[in-house]
């Protein structure tokens, strides 16, 4: 299934109905009066955040909504019925932008319903303008039209643990290691075509997004990675995922992922973050993959490494090595500082 975080919607709020010219009569009253009934109101248009909805796919092949017309009124003093309101239901973290680019609208709390396009208001009936001196009118007002309006839509996940790291570090396995999600996995680059979304079942339920690989230069529109670093801008906390590589030392591929989120958003290396290094099972001695003296600079680059960044965590995702430590530290970057202390008391 394709995911889609960008679309255009072309939205039409209903008409009000026309008031009605009417005049009664009975048996005993041939001039009985005006009773022309007014018209109802065109039904508006809101959006509403969903649990159930993780992409503006649907926006994609139905780009045109449409709210009911008001009905007109009738004689009697009937009133024309108003049009249902149109309740459009969104993910969760949908932006509703004006066609210049203004965010008129974050939609996060799903108990709160936006009002986008207002319904036109119905018609007055003939009834509402009889006087003492205009006793038989044969006035009416149309309904004004309801509004019709063009938005974008852009969706930006809103989650705990944003997963960042270089194509194929193995950020896709470690994600359906810690959650039930079931991404794409392969032992190539770029396994990872649009960003996955996970949850982890511990003490607290983390919402974890996953988005491909990175590539240098990936804020200048390089690589897969740069189109969705907008779903990262939400996380509560960064995980860096870095990989065994003979060939890339861990410190600076950890400097080039911060390079990448500061030239897209500077405060995004000022986020909690979690630093994890990958493939530790490249160190054990039955690994065939590679040889005696990579399996050496292997080792010394992560002791290295792990020397600067003591909180580092070796894991292996594949193995689901050392993942119960990583949850416990992702609780506490997520926990405030006095709900730590009262949990180790």
């Amino acid at each position: 299934m394709k995911f889609i975080d960008e679309v255009k919607i072309r939205l039409k709020a209903g008409d009000g109905g026309n008031g009605c010219i009417s005049f009664f009569r009975g048996p005993h009253l041939p001039k009985g009066g005006p009773d022309g009934g007014d018209g109802g109101r065109g039904g508006s248009i809101y959006f509403q955040a969903s649990h159930h909805l993780q992409s503006l796919l649907d926006f994609k092949y139905r780009p045109e909504f449409k709210a009911q017309r008001g009905q007109d009124g009738q004689g009697r003093n009937c009133h024309g019925r108003s049009g249902e309101d149109l309740l459009i239901e969104v993910p969760i973290g949908t932006q509703i932008k004006n066609p210049e680019g203004e965010i008129l609208y974050d939609i996060l709390d799903p108990k709160e319903k936006v009002l986008v396009a207002k319904g036109g208001r119905g018609g007055k009936g003939n009834d509402n303008f009889k006087s003492s001196t205009c006793q038989a009118p044969r006035i009416a007002t149309p309904g004004s039209e309801g509004e019709e309006l063009e938005f974008f839509l852009e969706l930006k996940s809103l989650c705990d643990i944003g997963l960042v790291g270089f194509p194929n570090a193995g950020k896709s396995t470690l994600l359906g290691a810690l959650t039930s999600a079931k991404p794409k996995v392969g032992a190539y680059p770029f396994t990872t075509l649009q960003p996955h979304l996970g949850v982890v079942e511990s003490s607290l339920r983390l919402l974890v997004a996953d988005i491909p690989g990175l590539v240098e230069g990936a804020h200048l529109n390089r690589g897969l990675g740069h189109r969705f670093l907008k779903h990262i801008t939400r996380s509560k906390v960064i995980l860096y995922l870095l990989c065994l590589d003979p060939e890339l030392g861990l410190q600076r591929a950890y400097e080039n992922l911060q390079k990448e989120l500061f030239c897209y958003q500077a405060d995004l290396v000022n986020r909690p973050y979690v630093l994890v290094v990958n493939k530790s099972d490249l160190l054990e001695a039955d690994t065939q993959n590679l040889s005696v003296e990579e399996k050496q600079i292997l080792k010394e680059d992560w002791e290295s490494f792990s020397k600067t960044h003591p909180k580092a965590v070796l894991i292996s995702a594949k193995q689901h090595s050392g993942l119960s430590k990583l949850v416990k530290l992702l609780e506490e970057e997520l926990l405030p500082p006095e709900a730590s202390v009262l949990s180790c008391s």
